[in-house]
C-alpha cells in the first residue's frame, strides 16, 4: 500500500524546483513568503460556494452563503441538509434562478449516484474535471479550482482564470493579458508544480495591488 506523502512535503519539494526553473517566480517566492495552500477536504461545500459566487461580489456571495447556512441545521453545508430545500427556499437566500438550478442539479447527480464526492480523489485530474463538468453550472473553471483547493493537485494551470492571467501580466510586465495557449507554452517549464506556481503569481499580483490575503477560496480574483 502506498503511503501519500504529507501536502506540506509537496508544497517545500516544489517551492525547491520552481526557485531553479524561473527567476521571476524565485522573485515571488522571496516576497511572497511559505505557500499557504492547504486543501479542504468539503468538496460539497466548494461547489455550493463555487456556483453561488458566479459573476457577483466577494461580499454578496459571502451574505448569500451566510443566509444559506442559516436555514439549515447546524449551519452544516452538505447534501443532506440542501435536499429538503425548495427553489423557493434557495431563491429565497438570494440565489438567482439559474443558480438555485445549478445547485439543484449538483443535489440530483450525488443523489443519483452520478456523482460520488467521496471517491473523486481516486481519478486523474481530467476526469475529475469531466465528471464535475457533468453538473450543470459547474464549468472547467469550477472543475479546477476543486482540483487546487480541495483535493490539492500540485499541477493545475488555470489558463481561463482571469485573476492568473492579469498576475502574468503584471508580474512579467506584460502589455496586455496572456492568451490560454501562451500561458500554456509559459507554464511548461513550471511542470510538475503549475499549481504552485499559480498560487505565488496570485499572491504576487495582490501584493502589487496592495492586498495581503493569499487565494484559498474559489473566487476569482
Amino acid at each position: 500500500m502506498t503511503t501519500q506523502k504529507p501536502f506540506s512535503d509537496t508544497i517545500i519539494e516544489a517551492t525547491t524546483y520552481l526557485r531553479h526553473a524561473d527567476p521571476v517566480l524565485a522573485q515571488a517566492i522571496e516576497r511572497v513568503g511559505p505557500c499557504t495552500l492547504m486543501p479542504d477536504p468539503n468538496i460539497f461545500e466548494a461547489l455550493v460556494d463555487a456556483i453561488i459566487s458566479q459573476q457577483i461580489s466577494i461580499p454578496a456571495a459571502d451574505t448569500i452563503m451566510g443566509r444559506l447556512r442559516r436555514l439549515v441545521p447546524e449551519n452544516r453545508i452538505e447534501p443532506h441538509t440542501l435536499l429538503p430545500l425548495t427553489h423557493d427556499d434557495l431563491r429565497g437566500v438570494g440565489l438567482s434562478n439559474a443558480k438555485a438550478h445549478y445547485i439543484q442539479s449538483l443535489l440530483e447527480h450525488i443523489t443519483s449516484g452520478q456523482l460520488h464526492l467521496e471517491t473523486l480523489d481516486a481519478y486523474d485530474d481530467e476526469e475529475i474535471i469531466q465528471q464535475l463538468c457533468a453538473v450543470k453550472g459547474i464549468g472547467r473553471w469550477s472543475a479546477e479550482m476543486i482540483l487546487v483547493f480541495c483535493l490539492g493537485r500540485p499541477d493545475v494551470l488555470p489558463v481561463d482564470d482571469l485573476g492568473f492571467q492579469e498576475a502574468v501580466r503584471q508580474v512579467y510586465g506584460l502589455s496586455e493579458r496572456p492568451k490560454p495557449r501562451d500561458l500554456r507554452m509559459r507554464g511548461e517549464c513550471w511542470r510538475p508544480y503549475r499549481t504552485f506556481a499559480t498560487w505565488y503569481l496570485w499572491a504576487w499580483k495582490e501584493r502589487l495591488n496592495g492586498k495581503h490575503r493569499p487565494r484559498t477560496r474559489i473566487v476569482s480574483l
